[in-house]
Order: structure tokens, then C-alpha cells, then sequence
């Protein structure tokens, strides 16, 4: 249940948790002179527990300050697991009210999981469009992209070091996944942080890696894009389109699956949807089952 510590500049680090699938999530750790910040939790308890025995093991000082990066629960259920009076916990503006809306509904998808005890923790702190931070010795910039893979997405750039915690704007080796935010809003968020000119790059699942992960999952999105305007012009629905689509190399990427749900947000935009705009996910999950040749989606949480 533990994961993998991954140093990528002075007192900066990813914990990394393979394979990165199904809310097998990363975290990051940045060790500051005066605080700690950790950017995100775990979807368990026991992931998240072995997550802060690693913060405790870099840095055992009191002051912290964890940023959710988004709502989904497998960066937030392990927040409780750090609340305390010496720890802010921080989300963009939109997300306390996502946490309460979709409380631990997520964990009805995986029932055989052991996710231990998580209660929702709402955070101490929001951002709007972004807010800076002062470590001491080490400054961070959370920035919120826009309407991306959720409405309440922030990312950690840490100028100085070059380091980009890009949460789930960047999937490394797994697929992207916009069914709750935007595919163009996707895009648009990918050229902002492309401008940043980052020379690591961690993503919210997957292996640690540079600005070609940027470039890949624009890719992927572009490629989506432009099966949903084939799929329209032909009368398809976006399982149907799914279905008869060449994945080529996208094929090797975990969690294939999520191609029909970028497809249900691809359709809603081509006809003029709005961003973010409310797209039942349950009905999109159950076709994600189908394509997946009804096999349930593999979760290793």
C-alpha cells in the first residue's frame, strides 16, 4: 500500500503510487524551511497513512499545508488523515461544495475495496484563480487552469525549481479522463502550463516525467476531439463511436475504458455545451463497463 518516493529537486518530491489506475493516485511533498506542503492525499486510509508516515520521515515538523488539487476523492479521502491544528488544508474556491455533494459516493463503484475509515473533511482555506505560497526557501504558485478535468482543478508550480504538480490535468501512461470538466478547457489548460515551461512534470497518476507529458495527453484529447465530430456527422452515440474507433497506440493506456466518457463531454461541446456543464456520469460509467466488454473497472485502490 506504499508508495514510492521520487526526489526531483532539493527538498522537492513526488510520491508515486503504481500502477496509477483507478484511484491509485500521486502525491507531492515539498520541504520548505517553515512548512511542509503535500499536494494531495490518498483514496484509502491506509494509503493515505503510509503517505503521511513518508511527509513525517522528509520533514517531522508540526507546520503543514496539504492542497487538494481537485475534489475526487482519491486525492481528497485521505485529507482527515492530516487535519489538525497545525495544518491548513487548501482547494480552489469550488471545491467544499463538491465535497459535500458528492461525499464518498465514489467508493460505491469498488465496494471490495478496503478504503477504511475516510470522512469527508472540508478544507480550512480556498483559492480562486491562484494564491502563493511561502515555504521558506521555497516559493509555490497554485493556479487554477480554468474548467479542465473539474471545475475546481489547481495546480502547484514551483518556479524556481521548474516543478509542476499537475493533478489530474496529466495522466502519465493511463488516460485522460474529462467527462466531469472539459475537453477544449482541457487544451486551453495544457498551453497555460506548457507556457510555464516546466522541467518535471507530475501528474496526478503514473510515472514522473517532463513536458512530453503534456504533449501526450494533448494529444490523446485532440484525437478524441476528432472522433466525436466523425461520430456526430455519422449518427453515433458515443459508446457506438468508441466501439468503432482505431485506438491505435492509445489502446496500451490503463484505464482505456474512459474513452467513452471523454466522448460523452467531446459530444456535449462539439454542439455547443457548455464547460463543465452537468453530464450524468452513472449512465457514462455503465457504458464504460460496456466498452470494457462488461467487465468492471479495475480498481487496485
Amino acid at each position: 500500500m506504499s508508495g514510492t518516493v521520487v526526489t526531483v529537486a532539493d527538498g522537492v518530491h513526488a510520491y508515486v503510487q503504481a500502477p496509477g489506475g483507478w484511484c491509485v493516485n500521486n502525491a507531492g511533498i515539498v520541504v520548505g524551511e517553515d512548512a511542509v506542503l503535500v499536494v494531495d492525499t490518498a483514496a484509502t486510509e491506509k494509503r493515505a497513512l503510509a503517505l503521511r508516515d513518508a511527509v513525517d520521515a522528509l520533514a517531522p515538523g508540526p507546520r503543514r499545508i496539504v492542497v487538494s488539487t481537485h475534489h475526487h476523492g482519491d486525492h481528497t479521502f485521505g485529507n482527515h488523515v492530516f487535519a489538525g491544528p497545525h495544518t491548513d488544508l487548501v482547494s480552489h474556491e469550488g471545491g467544499p461544495a463538491e465535497l459535500l455533494r458528492r461525499g464518498t459516493a465514489l467508493q460505491s463503484l469498488w465496494p471490495d475495496v478496503d478504503w477504511g475509515n475516510t470522512p469527508t473533511v472540508l478544507p480550512t482555506s480556498t483559492v480562486g484563480d491562484g494564491a502563493t505560497l511561502d515555504l521558506g526557501g521555497i516559493t509555490a504558485h497554485l493556479v487554477h487552469p480554468g474548467i479542465a478535468h473539474t471545475g475546481d482543478d489547481l495546480v502547484v508550480w514551483l518556479p524556481e525549481q521548474r516543478v509542476l504538480y499537475a493533478g489530474d490535468l496529466v495522466f502519465s501512461g493511463a488516460a485522460p479522463f474529462v467527462l466531469m470538466g472539459s475537453l477544449t478547457g482541457s487544451l486551453e489548460a495544457l498551453a497555460r502550463l506548457r507556457a510555464l515551461r516546466p522541467r518535471v512534470v507530475v501528474g496526478g497518476h503514473g510515472p514522473v516525467g517532463g513536458p512530453e507529458l503534456l504533449d501526450s495527453v494533448e494529444e490523446y484529447l485532440r484525437w478524441v476531439s476528432g472522433l466525436a465530430e466523425r461520430g456526430l456527422a455519422d449518427g453515433l452515440s458515443p459508446l457506438e463511436t468508441a466501439r468503432r474507433a482505431d485506438e491505435g497506440a492509445f489502446a496500451a493506456l490503463l484505464d482505456r475504458e474512459r474513452l467513452v466518457g471523454n466522448l460523452h463531454r467531446a459530444f456535449q461541446e462539439a454542439v455547443g455545451g457548455v464547460h463543465g456543464a452537468h453530464i450524468p456520469s452513472t449512465p457514462a460509467m455503465r457504458e464504460m463497463v460496456a466498452f470494457n466488454g462488461g467487465r468492471p473497472l479495475k480498481c487496485l485502490a
